[in-house]
């Protein structure tokens, strides 16, 4: 079952890569006492991730924090090392969390977890934004159509 709005989100733990390596991080710790823009994407160095998705929330970084967002993280089903050289190659270091959910399993918790595999991809996460205040969930966008339309930047700077 997809996550709705209302509903707080699920314990899950991710991977970031920091300057002292690949760390652990819970949703508690992302999340809790926090407000946070989290966004999903298929996979990092892919086409419309990368020259579509991303680049939005690069761009928009000051104003998304100036509506008193406290932090802007991207979720993908890729490793903490394929993120780590994501968010150095996009120059998003410092301004995006980059979060790897290696196994899927935070996004299968949330039911935005999508069969990329006529691909070649396997299991990945849907495209999707989302608003969480304190770890509940207050705005919740899912693409249905390919490319960014409901789940980039500028829908979430509407929402804020």
């Amino acid at each position: 079952m997809t996550i709705s709005v209302g509903d707080k989100l699920p314990e899950a733990t991710f991977k970031t890569m920091t300057a002292d390596g690949a760390k652990e991080v819970t949703v508690a710790e992302i999340f809790s006492g926090k407000k946070v823009v989290l966004f999903g994407l298929p996979g990092a160095f892919t086409p419309t991730c990368s020259n579509n998705h991303l680049p939005g929330y690069l761009e928009n970084h000051g104003a998304i924090l100036a509506r008193g967002v406290d932090t802007i993280a991207v979720v993908s089903v890729n490793d903490v090392h394929v993120m780590g050289a994501w968010a150095t190659f996009t120059g998003g270091e410092g301004k995006i969390l980059y979060l790897a959910d290696g196994n899927g399993d935070f996004v299968k918790s949330v039911g935005l977890d999508g069969d990329f595999s006529g691909g070649g991809m396997g299991l990945r996460s849907k495209r999707f934004s989302m608003i969480i205040d304190d770890g509940k969930v207050t705005a919740l966008n899912i693409e249905v159509e390919r490319g960014v339309d409901q789940s980039g930047a500028a829908k979430i700077l509407e929402l804020l």
